[in-house]
Order: structure tokens, then C-alpha cells, then sequence
């Protein structure tokens, strides 16, 4: 465990709460999506059990998540994860949320709240494990952080991700910084490899940040560039 006194302490909490602003905002739409065709008098429980049931089934997943990666070589295979989730956040949003269906019943909009949540929080969920370095205390930090954030804060965060696009690189980078640290501590490495190169972990954390925002750069301007080639090829079939 961390001491709760020295800096990484402090430093993984900070990560933890980037973590969930960062991948928690999602969360919060599908809710409301899930919840909009319930009568006004039962939305509100709707959003309760099912950020409820949610919940629990993230603590779940982040309990199984830190004993697996105590298994050698899972942590390079989650970092390698966390670097490919950073530069996917980086892409261009391409089909919303509108394919999440509205429950017309109170138990359809919790069940459909929780699946949903289960499979949009596998990013989040890797992501505060790594930061915990297997510090429970750090987890549930992590879990109680995102309630409120799922709840009440996620439209706020997205939105100040359209305003301010900086916060999304900023932030697949530090996913890749979390994945190089995660890996240079793998089980499966010699017990030395940490202290054989000077200032190792630093270098394969910057690496990290570095995979993320170079590769996650070129694929978006990429994706950004090929509706202008339809469109010109397009062009060029209705003019010949």
C-alpha cells in the first residue's frame, strides 16, 4: 500500500479522479437516454438503482481487475489496452449514443443502465486499477469519486470537452503515461529491470504518453479527412 503522507499517493488520487472526469462522462448519457421515456415520477428512481447496480458491478469488475494483474504479463497486456483506449478517446466521435434504447418500464431502464455501464466502464475500470498500483483504498476512492460525476457532472465534463479539446489530449496521454508505468512493473519482468536503466519507469510512462498522442493524432486527422474524399470522389461520379 501507498503512504497515505508521500507524493505518489497524492498523485495516483489525482490520476484516479482524471481517470473518472475523463471516461465517467459517457456513463451519465446513456443514463439519461435509458431514463427518458419513464413517467417524470419514476425517472429519479431509475437513475438511482441503476447508478446503484452499476456500482456494484464496478466494484466487482476492479476487485477481479487487481488480482489479475498481479498475474505476470496481464499487466503489459492491460497497459497495452490502456494505451489503445487513450487513443481511441482521441478519435472523433462517430455514433453517439442514439443507438442506447429508451425503457418504456422502471426494471427495463435500471437493466438497460447496467449493461450499458458494464461495458462503458471496462475503460475506466483498467484505468483506476492501474493508477491504484493495488491499493484498495485508492479504489474505493475511485468508485465513490465517479458517482457523483456519473450523476450530476458528466454533461458539464463533455461539454467543456467540446469547448476545450486540449482536456481530451491531455487526457489520452495520461492514460498512456499510467500504461508505461503499469508495465515496467509486470511480474514477468526480471526483479532488476526497474533499477538496471536509470530512471526506466519514467522513460516507458513518457513513452507511453508519446504512442498515445502521435498514434491518436494521425488516426484522427486521418478520420477527419476521408469524408472530404468521399465527397470529392462523389462529385467526381456525378460529373462523369
Amino acid at each position: 500500500m501507498l503512504d497515505i503522507t508521500t507524493a505518489p499517493f497524492w498523485i495516483a488520487v489525482l490520476q484516479i479522479i482524471a481517470i473518472d472526469i475523463l471516461l465517467g462522462g459517457d456513463n451519465a448519457v446513456v443514463i439519461a437516454l435509458a431514463c427518458r421515456k419513464l413517467p417524470d415520477a419514476q425517472r429519479n428512481k431509475g437513475i438511482f438503482w441503476g447508478v446503484v447496480g452499476a456500482i456494484i458491478l464496478r466494484v466487482a469488475l476492479i476487485f477481479f481487475a487487481l488480482q489479475l494483474l498481479a498475474i505476470p504479463w496481464l499487466k503489459i497486456v492491460g497497459g497495452v489496452l490502456l494505451v489503445w483506449i487513450g487513443i481511441k478517446l482521441l478519435q472523433p466521435e462517430e455514433g453517439g449514443h442514439g443507438d442506447v434504447a429508451a425503457a418504456d418500464t422502471l426494471f427495463s431502464a435500471i437493466k438497460t443502465i447496467i449493461v450499458a455501464d458494464a461495458v462503458m466502464s471496462l475503460d475506466n475500470v483498467i484505468g483506476v486499477a492501474g493508477a491504484a498500483h493495488g491499493d484498495i483504498r485508492l479504489v474505493v476512492f475511485g468508485i465513490l469519486f465517479s458517482i457523483p460525476i456519473v450523476v450530476w457532472g458528466s454533461k458539464l465534463v463533455l461539454k467543456l470537452m467540446d469547448r476545450f479539446p486540449q482536456v481530451i489530449s491531455a487526457g489520452g496521454a495520461l492514460l498512456g503515461w499510467i500504461a508505461g508505468g503499469m508495465m515496467v512493473s509486470d511480474p514477468a519482468l526480471p526483479a532488476d529491470f526497474s533499477t538496471s536503466i536509470p530512471h526506466i519507469k519514467l522513460i516507458f510512462e513518457v513513452t507511453g504518453a508519446v504512442i498515445v498522442l502521435v498514434i491518436g493524432s494521425f488516426l484522427a486527422r486521418r478520420a477527419a479527412q476521408l469524408p472530404q474524399t468521399d465527397i470529392a470522389a462523389q462529385n467526381k461520379e456525378s460529373s462523369s
